[in-house]
């Protein structure tokens, strides 16, 4: 169970800490949470470009 959920629970998690982050401040929190919340939107375009 937890192998189906893993991924899922991780990308809940970045997306998280990127919200979180943007919230809270100015600098490299602005970096961390454009990293943090482009993820799922790659991972989304490589699965709908590789189907």
């Amino acid at each position: 169970m937890l192998q189906i959920f893993a991924l899922p629970i991780l990308i809940g998690i970045l997306s998280t800490v990127g919200l979180i982050a943007a919230l809270v401040g100015d600098g490299w929190w602005d970096g961390l949470s454009w990293a943090s919340l482009s993820l799922p939107v790659l991972l989304y375009l490589f699965f709908v470009i590789r189907a």
